[in-house]
């Protein structure tokens, strides 16, 4: 794996790149430690996915994956942190179900609530942080002054520990009931195979949406080589790979966006776009599906699994997740993964990290 440093203005983010081999994929015990199915299941919440696949195989992913394989869904709900831990709200969707939730605001400015395997993390300002009263440490970079100031809080709410008339889960309460007490907007995602029965849910009167995909086909793009060169996978080609892998990365980026720049007969000024799609050129139609919403990191895994064991070996795609920001540091905010076309299960991948 290699990492490339960006100029200075941009170190708030890294990308890191990865070139490996897919063993032989057996959906039913599907690897989860290794990559790429860790650094995916790795991210917190994820906000988009992007499939590209050659216009060829399209009609094949459709009746595979889209229509036997149900879109995600998510609910917005009007809550306070009070309302999430107590009652049946507790005790069924955290203590014996598995739910992920992710609070209105923004990181730096806003008080952040999320909730994901079981903990719960808390961003707040120096305020909400002296009234709660509760644990935390600092959050953010060190030393910038002028800054206003943050603190992390979290509870593994899955702990024997925290259950009322312990300590520290009624020092929680106490907090949830004060300090914390206004209700704020969440996403909410129920990623158990079940849903209790009354739903305690129901009563907050939730919004759901279904993240049906989109679907653009039968786009005519120029098409850079999709496989380095092997003298490039050595040591001593590691500025070749760098500069392979940065022009691969930047086209499915501009295809992620339907960028004019990579369509066949763009005939863009040159004083405004200076772009060229890389070397070894070829003209080809792609098909890119989009899935936008509020999605578990458990949901691009399998959905991986499924383009994987739903195309052949030697057919290429790109499968792309971003998570809905930056996140705490060393969280990805980005993983694209490339399956070249061969059928040795070569692939590339590209992870942007990013420091909030």
């Amino acid at each position: 794996m290699l990492s490339f440093n960006p100029p200075a203005v941009y170190q708030a983010s890294k990308c890191y790149v990865t070139y490996g081999v897919m063993r032989h994929l057996d959906p039913k015990q599907a690897p989860s430690k290794s990559k790429p199915w860790a650094t995916f299941t790795s991210q917190d919440f994820v906000h988009r996915a992007d499939l590209i696949i050659p216009q060829e195989v399209f009609e094949l992913v459709q009746e595979k994956l889209l229509q036997e394989m149900s879109a995600p869904e998510f609910k917005r709900v009007v809550m306070s942190l009070h309302n999430i831990l107590s009652g049946e709200f507790f005790t069924e969707y955290i203590k014996n179900g598995n739910i992920m939730m992710l609070s209105e605001g923004r990181r730096g400015i806003d008080n952040v609530f999320a909730l994901r395997n079981g903990t719960l993390t808390m961003i707040l300002d120096k305020e909400a942080y002296e009234c709660a009263g509760l644990v935390g440490k600092p959050h953010g970079v060190k030393g910038k002054r002028g800054l206003k100031p943050w603190w992390i809080v979290e509870f593994d709410l899955t702990a024997p520990s925290m259950f009322p008339g312990k300590k520290g889960f009624d020092r929680l309460i106490y907090a949830s009931r004060n300090a914390l007490a206004e209700p704020v907007t969440w996403l909410f995602c129920n990623i158990g195979s079940t849903t209790p029965e009354p739903d305690p849910l129901a009563c907050h009167f939730p919004t759901k949406y279904t993240s049906s995909p989109g679907i653009l086909r039968d786009i005519h793009v120029v098409m850079p080589k999709l496989s380095p060169d092997v003298d490039s996978l050595s040591s001593s080609g590691k500025d070749d790979f760098e500069d392979f892998s940065t022009g691969l990365y930047e086209w499915l980026s501009l295809v992620r966006l339907q960028s004019p720049r990579i369509e066949v007969g763009d005939k863009i000024d040159p004083y405004l776009s200076r772009y060229q799609v890389p070397e070894a050129r070829t003209e080809s139609k792609i098909c890119k599906i989009s899935w936008q919403g509020f999605l578990a990191p458990c949901w691009s895994r399998q959905t991986l699994i499924n383009i994987i064991t739903t195309l052949q070996p030697k057919t290429w795609f790109s499968f792309s997740t971003t998570t809905f920001s930056k996140g705490l540091a060393g969280d990805n905010a980005e993983c694209t993964i490339l399956r070249m076309p061969n059928p040795t299960g070569e692939y590339l991948m590209w992870e942007v990290i990013g420091h909030g």
